[in-house]
């Protein structure tokens, strides 16, 4: 009896305030969307650091015979400033960082060079002996690259030491960047969120006075005077937190499943709606936690003895 008695409460409420209500439906569905969205934009940069730093190589260029660089003005690199390149790359002190390494000669990096330009002009001026003998180095740990970087650059023979992740590292800041701007978006939405429920409960049960102070003249308890704005408010969010989550699963499956992963053929690392569905559980917390909150302080001044 008390349960139905709750519930045709809040359903009142509900439906008396819907244009407060629908506000609040609103404003929880797009702060929890921005905070959704923070928290996949975090995963998918997980997602590809792990994925593309273990592709990450530390390449070692020998002076070729054409270089007009300063580290080259001894000329080309000789076969025993190869072989000591070589020697350091198998030494003990690089042995916990290499994990692998394999040798580009002249005519693989012509090759190579030709197959990306040969329809060029450069490419039909380009010879074997204008290519430089290289070294690709495997990393145990892409963190590690700046130690193997250091040992080979300014070493006799040695032209360039180039680092892929160097080429990682900005397009990982600008999406860390985004993260932190959605992340304070959704902080901001979420403020909002809670002046506005604590504001929807107040209007409420101030409209209700009357039948709250009657509830107090028979007996009845601040919880069973509270619960039913308390579920107004829990109601509402959590509806919003739905919206966000249903909002975050087709962005992911028809944007980043539908069309990135099948339009970006240099990468497979791409967050997926099982990572959705592992967020959704925290928004529909979140939400219940900033309705409770909201509540609790608006409550305290209206409805108590």
């Amino acid at each position: 009896m008390r349960f139905r008695l709750i519930l045709t409460e809040t359903l009142k409420g509900l439906t008396r305030n819907l244009a407060m209500t629908v506000s609040v439906i609103l404003v929880a569905f797009v702060s929890l969307l921005f905070v959704g969205a923070s928290a996949l934009l975090q995963a998918q940069i997980s997602t590809m650091k792990g994925d593309w730093y273990d592709k990450v190589e530390v390449s070692v260029y020998m002076c070729p015979i054409s270089s007009a660089r300063a580290e080259c003005a001894e000329g080309e690199a000789t076969q025993e400033q190869i072989d000591a390149i070589e020697d350091l790359i198998n030494s003990n002190a690089l042995a916990p960082y290499v994990a692998s390494y394999t040798i580009e000669s002249k005519a693989e990096a012509y090759e190579n060079f030709i197959k990306g330009y040969g329809d060029t002009q450069i490419g039909q001026n380009a010879t074997v002996d204008m290519m430089p003998v290289s070294f690709r180095i495997k990393l145990v740990d892409a963190e590690q690259y700046q130690v193997v970087s250091e040992q080979f650059s300014g070493r006799s023979g040695v032209e360039r030491v180039v680092d892929q992740r160097a080429t990682l590292e900005p397009l990982f800041l600008v999406m860390n960047r985004a993260s932190w701007i959605t992340g304070g978006l959704a902080a901001i939405m979420a403020v909002a969120a809670v002046l506005l429920i604590t504001t929807t409960i107040r209007l409420s049960a101030m409209s209700r006075s009357r039948e709250t102070g009657i509830m107090r003249l028979v007996g009845a308890s601040n919880l069973f005077i509270q619960l039913p704005f308390m579920l107004e408010g829990a109601l509402a969010a959590l509806a919003g937190a739905l919206l966000a989550v249903g909002g975050l699963y087709a962005g992911v499956h028809y944007l980043v499943e539908g069309w990135l992963a099948r339009s970006i053929s240099f990468t497979s690392a791409f967050i997926g709606t099982d990572d959705v569905l592992r967020v959704a559980p925290w928004l529909i917390l979140a939400a219940i936690v900033i309705a409770a909150a909201s509540s609790v302080f608006s409550l305290s001044k209206y409805t108590r003895v």
